[in-house]
């Protein structure tokens, strides 16, 4: 019998400080596959600390060039096969999906898309570029799975209908069992975000609507990092909000954290997913988010089990932050029951592992 050998190729740099959903996955699914007798290689950018990956075979590029052309490199140094390569957070429909799977003989090759875009779309630039390199390079991917049917509606819109029978839906899972549930969710001033910072998660947009209502006694801490770091700092000190907003940093823990706050904010003009906002309410913590992206999965319902407000409106977002405050909002219980079940990371393993065969 032959040897099933899996390359998975992530645009992700692995971190001691941040081990999250994905970090959580990427074990489970190296663990599973080789249960039905795979061959697992894993292939990143850069590796600052694998100790979470003990036992996985990985390659880094040690962030001397992209993953993609350091997995081609490795392809042709180790004159190595693969029946089936995976990519997580790259760039689709690129000369790359033709170049590996002929060097390295793949037969099955499938591109998952955690990537966002714009809230008003791309330009017609890119879009006819995106048209071009679709027509060019589908071919060489077996199937394209979208972590949301947002996700999944805009990879046909971006690389033409020709791939919308190959394209599927995988929603992003969660290690349910870590999250600790918040009991009382009646709080009312103590408040989180937590997100990567960079400007389409619009952090800047929270910063000013709670400057618009000016009440004492609130706390927003924000939990992450990213390029808009800086600029969020001198945000909150320009207005004067340093008492109020404090940015925390990334950290590994945050199933312990959410329970210790009311609400959390997600203001974000462009996501796939929105890990955060399902994160949350499995933790029994309701959530404030934009209409669109926030909640791209449409698991928020008005005065349900939180607020929703329209991207962009931060004077809306203060409204909604003034009247909880004032105590003249309150959400007495979230889903968080149903969403365990549907966002576990067991089904997002098993649905995954049902690609590669």
């Amino acid at each position: 019998m032959s040897t099933k050998r899996l390359a998975v190729v992530c645009n992700y740099v692995l971190r001691a400080d941040r081990i999250g959903g994905m970090d959580r996955f990427f074990v489970a699914y190296d663990k599973a596959a080789k249960n039905i007798g795979y061959e697992v290689d894993w292939f990143f950018p850069d590796v600052l600390d694998k100790t979470f990956y003990e036992g996985a075979t990985i390659f880094s590029a040690e962030g001397n060039t992209s993953v993609e052309a350091f997995f081609l490199n490795h392809l042709q140094e180790n004159e190595k096969t693969y029946t089936a390569l995976v990519t997580h957070f790259t760039e689709l429909c690129t000369p790359f999906y033709k170049r590996a799977k002929q060097a390295g003989r793949i037969k099955n090759l499938i591109a998952v898309d955690h990537n966002p875009r714009p809230l008003n779309g791309f330009s017609l630039k890119k879009q006819l570029k995106k048209r071009v390199k679709g027509f060019l390079y589908h071919n060489y991917i077996t199937r394209f799975i979208g972590v949301s049917s947002y996700s999944a509606k805009c990879l046909v819109q971006d690389f033409g209908g020709q791939i919308a029978s190959k394209t599927g839906v995988i929603h992003n899972g969660i290690d349910v069992d870590l999250f600790i549930i918040k009991n009382d969710i009646r709080g009312e001033s103590k408040f989180l975000v937590a997100s990567h910072l960079r400007k389409e998660k619009a952090i800047i947009d929270l910063i000013r609507a709670i400057n618009s209502i000016k009440i004492e006694g609130v706390r927003v801490d924000i939990f992450g990092e990213g390029p808009e770091e800086e600029n969020i700092k001198n945000e909150v000190v320009k207005l004067g909000l340093e008492d109020t907003i404090e940015l925390k940093g990334s950290v590994s823990n945050l199933h312990n954290i959410y329970r210790e706050y009311d609400y959390l904010i997600q203001p974000s003009k462009a996501e796939t997913f929105g890990l955060s906002v399902i994160e949350s309410l499995i933790s029994n913590v309701p959530v404030i988010t934009t209409e669109r992206s926030g909640n791209i999965l449409g698991e928020i319902s008005q005065g349900i089990n939180g607020y929703l407000f329209r991207e962009g409106d931060y004077l809306a977002l203060g409204k909604h932050i003034q009247e909880i405050i004032d105590g003249n909002k309150r959400i007495e219980t979230t889903n968080f029951e149903i969403l365990k079940n549907k966002y576990s990371l067991d089904r997002m393993v098993a649905e995954h592992i049902n690609l590669l065969d």
